[in-house]
């Protein structure tokens, strides 16, 4: 008998790194369940012109009614969740002392407890069957820290730990639980943080020993890579940074830019 096709669920599907995933992921035979805040209407056509099976949900990730409905929908349509990729999220440049209350439980309900509420409705079907991978999407945020981002760097900090924790309480029942951490990814993220002027293309390319911007294309390999068992089986708990060498680079920028 013929293995069924693996689900893989992916939220903020609609655009950036998320639709990249989807449509990679597809690719690979994966029959996709997407979340994201608006209807991911131009991923789905993207998927099915392709021969790939799509399900697609417009909900709030922060919501747990919405988050718990879209669960028992993919249930219902496909039987199994194989893999859950959170990467819906949302940033906030602003000093800490004018970030308000509400914009840092804002930022903090989208990109932590959106991803720990996914994981709990997707992770609970996933021990019982005993085989899951998780990928959290956070950020070199979440290991180091970038002025006026307070919120998003406390989300993608508590990201980082939130993976670890259920990798260790999940390991031993087959549920693998693992992180990205991209670097400075050109997506519509990236356009709208420039348009506020705190930063340029110049300042990231002369900061990344490779020079250059992450597409959403290298994030979503990485994400792959951690998907299937095959190719990560013995990667548990890890964040890897998808960063261009940004992390390992301690050099001034004088020095760094003498060495291209």
């Amino acid at each position: 008998m013929r293995e069924p096709q693996p689900v893989a669920v992916v939220t903020g599907g609609a655009q950036g790194i998320g639709r990249c995933t989807a449509e990679l992921l597809a690719s690979r035979g994966y029959r996709i369940a997407i979340l994201d805040l608006r209807e991911p209407a131009e991923t789905a056509a993207a998927i099915q012109a392709a021969d790939g099976e799509v399900f697609a949900c417009a909900a709030s990730v922060a919501d747990e009614a919405q988050v718990a409905d879209f669960a028992a929908q993919v249930f219902v349509r496909y039987g199994r969740a194989d893999v859950l990729v959170n990467n819906a999220g949302i940033s906030l440049i602003t000093p800490a002392e004018l970030t308000s209350a509400e914009d840092f439980r804002r930022v903090l309900d989208i990109n932590l407890v959106g991803p720990f509420l996914l994981a709990k409705a997707f992770g609970a079907r996933m021990l019982a069957a005993g085989a899951g991978s998780i990928v959290n999407v956070a950020s070199i945020a979440g290991l180091l820290a970038v002025v006026d981002r307070a919120a998003y760097n406390t989300s993608k900090h508590g990201l980082v730990g939130l993976t670890r924790t259920l990798a260790a309480e999940w390991g031993g029942r087959g549920v693998r639980v693992n992180a990205v951490c991209p670097g400075w990814v050109k997506t519509g993220m990236d356009f709208a943080d420039q348009a506020g002027g705190s930063y340029s293309d110049a300042d990231i390319i002369r900061r990344v020993p490779l020079a250059r911007f992450a597409s959403p294309d290298d994030i979503a390999h990485a994400i792959a890579f951690l998907a299937d068992s095959r190719e990560s089986g013995f990667i548990n708990g890890h964040t890897l940074t998808v960063d261009g060498g940004w992390t390992a680079d301690a050099s001034w920028e004088s020095l760094r830019l003498r060495k291209r």
